[in-house]
Parts: structure tokens; sequence; C-alpha cells
């Protein structure tokens, strides 16, 4: 199944759904890894280490720096990594509201991470701007 493309149907189409929990992105130093019990939602190499995004709860057991919590908003339409302008809009429309918006694109969907005070006003801006495209 081939994602969407055109950023007017992914704004329409997209529906933000609030992930249950909260998470942290974590910071594994060079060399280092997380326990074996825990299984990280999301990593990343940088020459600095390895950024991995965990359950909040699971991540208090490590020494490591971690960010504030963050909840996972998911768009549940199906973006094309070729897509242009999704990340911008959704990007934009967060800051709009003072929200500061952590974005991971996946195969087939587009994840927000949002400090958690602010969830559920991300959401309701999300999709306030779908709302918005669909009228435009």
């Amino acid at each position: 199944m081939t994602g969407i493309t055109h950023i007017a149907q992914l704004l329409t189409s997209m529906e933000p759904e609030l992930q249950p929990g909260e998470f942290v992105f974590c910071a594994l130093p060079a060399g280092r890894n997380l326990a074996p019990h825990i299984e990280p939602l999301g990593l990343f190499a940088e020459k600095e280490g390895r950024t991995a995004i965990v359950d909040a709860e699971s991540a208090k057991s490590l020494d490591y720096p971690k960010s504030l919590p963050m909840r996972q908003i998911s768009l549940t339409v199906h973006s094309s990594l070729e897509a242009v302008g999704l990340t911008a809009a959704i990007s934009a429309e967060l800051a709009r509201h003072d929200i500061s918006a952590n974005v991971v694109a996946a195969y087939y969907h587009d994840h927000i991470f949002v400090p958690s005070s602010d969830a559920v006003r991300a959401v309701e801006a999300l999709r306030e701007l779908s709302r918005s495209s669909a009228g435009a």
C-alpha cells in the first residue's frame, strides 16, 4: 500500500490519536545500552550516542539524561515518506499554540511527541488544522 503524498489530502484526512502512556527521550552515551527488559519505542543513532524513546515509567530506573514526560499523538493517515509539507504544517500549527513538537516519521504514520501537559491542546489544535484544511 502506497502512502499519500498530496499535502491537502494528508491534512484533511489526518485524525490525530492520543496514545496511552507517557514517554521520554533518553540519551544513551556511546557504548551504553538499555537494560534488557526495556524495549524502546524508537531508537536513533547520533555521533554522541543513541537516543531512545522509552516508556516513562521504565525509564525511571535508568541513570541517563532524559527529556520531560511526553505524550505520543499518532496521525492515522498513511503518509508517504516522500510527502512534502506535512511536518512543516504540523509544526507550524503547534508552534502557533506555543506547543513544542518532536516529530517521528515511521513507514505508515507520523507520530508527534509533545509535553504531557500540552497533549490535549495539541490534539485539539491538530483537529482544527484538519477541519480548516478541509474548508480551504
